[in-house]
């Protein structure tokens, strides 16, 4: 007789993982105390409440609680990392305060202007850095709170540098150098939402919640519609960066590439008659074929400055825009012609396999002949395009087509080592003009 089998008993529970509230963030240690989400999380509703036209923007932030960032800080990627310590330390009315300062680093996008003026003033290393995030802080401090936020004494703020108010970060950045007035302020790791400089302690593109690009110019675009709705419940500060949100200032090749799309579209436009498709008023007459309207690819003449003042960055550019009105013409270089004009003017030849063009030149500047040589090409251009940097004189009289002019910036100093009073005219009034660069 076999012996009995053993009774089973009860399933032993599986140990059950800890389940996070909604919202709850990321946490990135095992061990301390907790971070008080509560509390947090209701300065972050006064914060809304005082400041309503930043709700987007401060709900799409991911919370990641952190003992390795001593306050609140902010990655590019609009997480906001919290220190466990410090909300504890924090009434919920100074949070509510740091959590509209911190959004207002992402709104303002303060990690590419920071990469920016990293490139214009020169600077390298994390002391130009910590610069960039003082100056970035008395942009935003300088108006932000008051009226339901109340001011942290110890944030930095334009009085505390002795500079002037009503300034942006890029004003500030040369003013001012780290030292004792700088050291005494009390949160100044704001991570790199603030100055563009990564941080060890950062998760990166990859990790965690991250906001695309698209997603990030979504919630500016959401709060900047909110303050324009209603600009009296925003600081001037904010209505300022609201309308420069909503009209950024655009690139100059997108500027050169819409004037130049909208000549190309109006000339030539169904300018020709083809039999090929039958106009549609056709079927009114019985046996009769009326022709169609037919548009036609305009022509294009590229007046090119080619004088000892360009420089071979510009030559360069000067090349990348035709290539873009190439491509404008579906590739049919018999509607381009190229024209290199100093103080003459002449067709660019083509060279080499691939039809490169080689621009020559070099010598003084007259662009009246470069608009004559484009004239008198057969046949006649619809479109005429200069690029030049404007150390010229002008025709006199309107061509008989579209005119674009892309002018290569030039300071206003600028003058003529042998004749100390010339100063070069301005593009005509008939012309469209774009500053390139």
């Amino acid at each position: 007789m076999s012996a009995p089998r053993p009774v089973p008993g009860p399933p032993k529970p599986r140990p059950s993982r800890p389940t996070a509230r909604p919202g709850a963030g990321v946490r990135t240690r095992a061990a301390g105390p907790p971070l008080d989400l509560d509390k947090l999380y209701t300065a972050r509703l006064l914060a809304v409440r005082a400041r309503p036209f930043l709700a987007t923007a401060l709900f799409a932030m991911q919370v990641v609680e952190s003992a390795r960032v001593s306050t609140m800080a902010v990655d590019r990627y609009w997480r906001c990392y919290v220190s466990p310590a410090f909300v504890a330390a924090r009434s919920e009315e100074e949070l509510a305060s740091i959590w509209v300062h911190e959004v207002s680093h992402l709104l303002r996008d303060h990690a590419l202007r920071g990469d920016r003026a990293m490139r214009k003033f020169g600077l390298d290393g994390p002391g130009d850095r910590l610069r960039i995030n003082v100056a970035a802080d008395c942009e935003i401090n300088d108006d932000v709170f008051g009226d339901g936020l109340v001011r942290p004494e110890d944030a930095v703020y334009p009085e505390t540098l002795g500079l002037p108010p009503d300034q942006l970060m890029e004003d500030y950045l040369p003013m001012f150098t780290l030292g004792p007035h700088t050291d005494a302020a009390g949160w100044l790791e704001c991570g790199s939402g603030a100055d563009g400089l990564d941080r060890e302690w950062e998760l990166g593109p990859a990790s965690g919640r991250a906001l695309r690009e698209h997603e990030r110019d979504l919630v500016r675009f959401r709060v900047a519609e909110g303050i324009i709705g209603r600009p009296g419940d925003a600081p001037a500060g904010w209505r300022r960066w609201a309308r420069e949100a909503f009209h950024p200032p655009q690139p100059w090749r997108e500027l050169l590439a819409g004037a130049v799309r909208s000549a190309v579209a109006g000339a030539g436009a169904g300018s020709d008659y083809t039999y090929g498709r039958p106009a549609r008023r056709a079927t009114a007459l019985p046996g009769v074929v009326l022709p169609a309207l037919r548009r036609q690819l305009p022509r294009v003449a590229v007046v090119v400055d080619t004088s000892a003042s360009i420089s071979d960055q510009e030559l360069g550019t000067a090349l990348l825009e035709i290539a873009a009105i190439a491509r404008a013409l579906s590739g049919r270089r018999e509607l381009l012609s190229v024209i290199c004009c100093d103080a003459a003017a002449e067709l660019a030849e083509r060279i080499g396999n691939h039809g490169e063009l080689a621009l020559v030149g070099g010598g003084g500047t007259d662009l009246r002949e470069g608009f004559a040589a484009a004239l008198r090409l057969r046949p006649a251009p619809d479109v005429v395009v200069a690029l030049t940097d404007g150390q010229t004189a002008w025709p006199s009289h309107r061509p008989s087509c579209r005119t674009v002019i892309g002018l290569f910036r030039r300071p206003s100093s600028a003058v003529d080592e042998d004749d100390p009073d010339y100063r070069p005219d301005q593009p005509p009034e008939w012309a469209r003009v774009v500053q390139l660069g």
